[in-house]
């Protein structure tokens, strides 16, 4: 049947050379400017370096013109065009063509390919389930939490080639800072932040503004492809305690790398070196007056000194890691101090 005066013949031979020009117009590019056409095509496929970006949750920018589409299908059953999505996102660097392709290779859209170009698109029945799923899974807490952690670190081993300070905020201008469509926040940052920070994957530092790095245990994680969750659960031959801790100036004064001790009261003291690092790296963060920040990493340097001596006495592990959680409960409100005080509350159990 005829559309529009144009048979389907027409049409399919108008596909096949639409596809065909086009990948001639890429080989020319890819002659002539070898490296910035390679750049584009890794910009267009880099979220799919995030573990877990596969699925159209993952897929910040594609999730987000999934749910737009549902909105628009409300209004118009028919085809709606891609291009107006771009421009209420305003993302005039966005192909509309190439996002509508990717969906469609997906099956979640089947793409209308007329005389004006492949930019309206409609919904199929696969593309509706994932809208579905989607709504569901953005309320899940664990999930955003797993993937805010993958994206973060991805994102952060990406943008500093080297140990360089980034400012984490800027993380939350990526098409990465959404997940199921819906945006991360700066709580969920910092909550992130707090676990990459615990294991070790990323460091605060010094700076002002405070400012974020990649440690060379966090480029081993991205370099395997896993994820973060995948990385912390692997089998460990042995374990080593990296406890960086500022001093009242916020100045790096010491590391402590496979201590043991050789003491009679069968304590293990693992939770409050952890305990101990933690507050020192992400005490920055807490919003404390400038007091009170000195005050606990004052305290934090003496639980670490006690838990790293050659006998350290129960009683005293006890006073300074109470002396932790009573302080993060009186001031601190973010969720570094909450993961700071269930740290706290876990250490405090193993002397019971």
């Amino acid at each position: 049947m005829a559309r529009n005066g144009i048979n389907k013949r027409e049409l399919d031979k108008w596909a096949k050379n639409f596809v065909k020009e086009s990948n001639k117009s890429l080989e020319r590019a890819q002659r002539q400017n070898p490296l910035r056409v390679s750049a584009q095509l890794n910009a267009t496929a880099s979220v799919s370096a995030v573990p877990g970006a596969e699925a159209i949750e993952g897929s910040g920018l594609l999730a987000r013109l999934l749910l737009w589409l549902d909105v628009r299908a409300q209004q118009n059953p028919h085809y709606i065009n891609v291009s107006q999505f771009l421009e209420e996102a305003q993302l005039p660097d966005e192909d509309p063509s190439v996002l509508a392709f990717e969906l469609e290779q997906r099956d979640l859209v089947k793409v209308l390919r007329n005389w004006g170009g492949p930019h309206e698109v409609h919904l199929t029945d696969a593309g509706r389930a994932a809208i579905h799923r989607m709504k569901k899974l953005r309320l899940d807490r664990a999930a955003r939490l797993r993937y805010t952690m993958d994206a973060f670190h991805r994102w952060l081993f990406d943008t500093a080639a080297d140990p360089a300070p980034v400012a984490p905020e800027l993380f939350l201008t990526t098409h990465a800072a959404y997940f199921a469509g819906s945006e991360i926040t700066e709580t969920e940052l910092d909550e992130a932040l707090a676990h990459l920070t615990q294991y070790e994957l990323v460091e605060y530092l010094d700076t002002e503004p405070v400012t974020v790095a990649i440690t060379p245990q966090g480029a081993s994680c991205a370099l395997t492809g896993g994820s973060v969750q995948d990385h912390i659960n692997q089998p460990r031959s042995g374990t080593t305690y990296n406890n960086y801790l500022p001093n009242a100036k916020g100045v790096i004064i010491g590391e402590q790398q496979h201590f043991t001790q050789n003491n009679t009261d069968g304590i293990d003291p693992t939770l409050f070196v952890q305990l101990a690092g933690y507050i020192g790296q992400v005490s920055p963060i807490l919003g404390l007056p400038e007091t009170d920040r000195v005050e606990l990493e004052r305290v934090a340097q003496d639980l670490h000194d006690e838990a790293t001596s050659d006998n350290p006495e129960q009683g005293r592990l006890r006073q300074f890691a109470t002396q932790l959680k009573d302080k993060l409960l009186e001031g601190a409100t973010t969720m570094a101090a909450t993961q700071g005080i269930q740290m706290a509350e876990q250490a405090l159990t193993t002397l019971m």
